[in-house]
């Protein structure tokens, strides 16, 4: 046991951190995809506004006839309302999951380059940890770990 705790003890642990946010965000295709999700989002919020618009008009011509429409009327505007309601929740949620998918999409293809840079960052500077600082699971960081973000960018090819 004693020759073991030895050995142990004469392996150099070697520790590293990066971000992957920051190195994200260097990469030219961000700004690109940030564009496309905006734009796709803008069409969305148009498309909801225009939806709204019908709804709050439908709304407004009701409350302003209620008293002089008969029940059949009013069932039936009622029933619109309702259904126009059940149309723009589902429009909303349709549109945000396209929205996150659509991120997904533009931004993990990056994630991986990411990743696999990392990786090949560890082996082929032999550490034995790198930690990723996005992911806000460290409790302490010593002010000696090497800061791999720079050679993560050099292996990606960013500034």
């Amino acid at each position: 046991m004693l020759a073991t705790t030895a050995s142990f003890a004469q392996q150099m642990v070697s520790v590293a951190h990066v971000n992957s946010e920051e190195l994200l965000e260097a990469f030219p295709e961000k700004q690109l995809a940030v564009e496309q999700l905006v734009t796709l989002n803008d069409n969305y919020k148009k498309e909801l506004e225009l939806m709204q618009s019908e709804y709050n008009k439908k709304y407004s011509d009701y409350i302003t006839y209620q008293a002089s429409l008969a029940e059949n009327i009013k069932l039936r505007r009622m029933q619109e309302l309702t259904a126009l309601e059940n149309r723009i929740q589902q429009f909303t949620e349709l549109a945000q999951q396209d929205i996150e998918h659509q991120e997904q999409e533009l931004l993990d293809p990056l994630r991986k380059k990411i990743r696999e840079a990392i990786h090949a960052v560890g082996l082929e500077h032999r550490f034995t940890v790198i930690y990723d600082l996005a992911d806000e699971g460290i409790a302490f960081l010593s002010p000696d770990a090497v800061d791999a973000n720079p050679l993560v960018r050099k292996k990606l090819g960013i500034n």
